[in-house]
């Protein structure tokens, strides 16, 4: 079965297999579960925004999920139709009347996520990536339980490999996504709660991400408006940086019962009477 059919994750490829046994190469043929990614297509008022690679699941809460984070819509009410379209393997979507994207405003520039994703920063649109003022506390404790139960919880990850995953919690509702590239696992996360209706829930959420945290990544995250970002891996400088700029409190390494806070360490208690 192709891999642009719906729903289909994986697909099964006739392999060799090779391992040391007593010192000795054995090769055997075996079959593997191998990962699929197709090509989506984003199309916006009748023109190509961008193409994405990513898993064959959640297509329109994905592209509602990237415009949203990349600035190029504001709220679910800006969008006059959304509809996945198989065959062209696209999101047909229109604006509502008067919204316009005018890409000479827009900087282009490829990300270091999988599959070369672009990223469109438009400098005029530069106050929607507000300075977090959530003054709520979170504990310290929950956050490194819920990584290890986030952890656990990666399905196709475990079964298949070659996925990243993202999981965002808040008292009373969480959800996890999984796809080759974070910047679509975090996408696909902002436009899930936008279908729901739920955007208001990330004043006061928590997201945990499996891999390395980039100064992208946390671009989208500031967007959402999420105060604290739990990664299982490394941030880089950069986004460090803009996690202290835009009061994100950032955790990485956390993995094992422990980890290390890079910024805005006074979100956090040493009890689990807190948001989470």
């Amino acid at each position: 079965m192709n891999a642009a059919d719906e729903g289909i994750v994986y697909e099964e490829f006739d392999v060799v297999e090779i391992q040391r046994e007593n010192d000795v190469i054995v090769m055997k043929e075996a079959v593997r579960k191998v990962i699929a990614e197709v090509s989506l297509k984003m199309i916006v008022n009748g023109q190509e925004l961008v193409s994405v690679l990513c898993l064959n699941r959640h297509h329109e809460e994905l592209a509602l999920g990237f415009l949203y984070n990349e600035g190029v819509i504001g709220s679910y009410e800006d969008i006059k139709s959304i509809e996945y379209n198989e065959k062209m393997l696209a999101v047909l979507i229109e604006l509502r009347e008067g919204m316009v994207i005018d890409r000479r405003e827009s900087l282009r520039s490829i990300t270091s996520g999988c599959g070369k994703c672009y990223t469109y920063i438009n400098p005029l649109k530069k106050t929607q990536y507000a300075v977090n003022m959530n003054k709520s506390t979170f504990s310290a404790e929950n956050i490194l339980t819920i990584m290890d139960k986030f952890i656990e919880q990666s399905e196709i990850h475990h079964t298949i490999g070659g996925v990243h995953s993202v999981f965002f919690h808040t008292e009373g509702f969480e959800v996890l996504n999984e796809d080759i590239g974070r910047h679509n696992c975090l996408d696909k996360i902002t436009g899930i709660l936008m279908k729901a209706n739920k955007m208001e829930l990330a004043a006061n959420g928590v997201v945990f991400i499996s891999g390395r945290l980039t100064s992208e990544m946390l671009m989208k995250m500031i967007r959402l408006g999420a105060p604290v970002v739990v990664s299982k891996s490394t941030p880089t400088t950069a986004t460090i940086r803009l996690a202290r700029e835009y009061n994100i409190t950032l955790l990485g390494y956390v993995r094992g019962g422990k980890g290390t806070v890079y910024a805005c360490p006074e979100r956090l208690t040493d009890t689990s009477d807190s948001q989470i």
